[in-house]
């Protein structure tokens, strides 16, 4: 069963919903913040630690859309080094829906 598409705070339908991995300069993570910021289809973002910098919640109205986003949006930004992207086909569990960062663009 298909999902309803999902609508960003422009009104955009998007169907395809994506974690990104970022992988940045450490001298540089600011300026990569403030720019991740200003994309309207970077739905959240989060500084981790581990592996990569940043994860990223990024929608998309199809994959010609986010490949766009990922080519000429994200990876041009100064300091980005690399994407891991990962797409998500469902949710498996959610514990408290009211504070569930997904909760705005994913349907339950």
């Amino acid at each position: 069963m298909n999902k309803p598409p999902t609508e960003n705070a422009g009104g955009v339908c998007h169907h395809l919903h994506a974690f990104v991995d970022i992988f940045v300069e450490s001298q540089l993570m600011d300026e990569v913040v403030e720019a991740l910021t200003k994309l309207q289809n970077v739905e959240d973002f989060y500084e981790v630690t581990g592996e990569f910098d940043i994860v990223t919640l990024v929608s998309a109205a199809d994959k010609e859309e986010f490949r766009e986003i990922l080519k000429n949006k994200v990876m041009k930004i100064p300091g980005v080094k690399a994407l891991l992207p990962r797409l998500f086909f469902r949710r498996i569990k959610v514990q408290n829906v009211e504070t569930d960062p997904l909760n705005k663009i994913v349907n339950s």
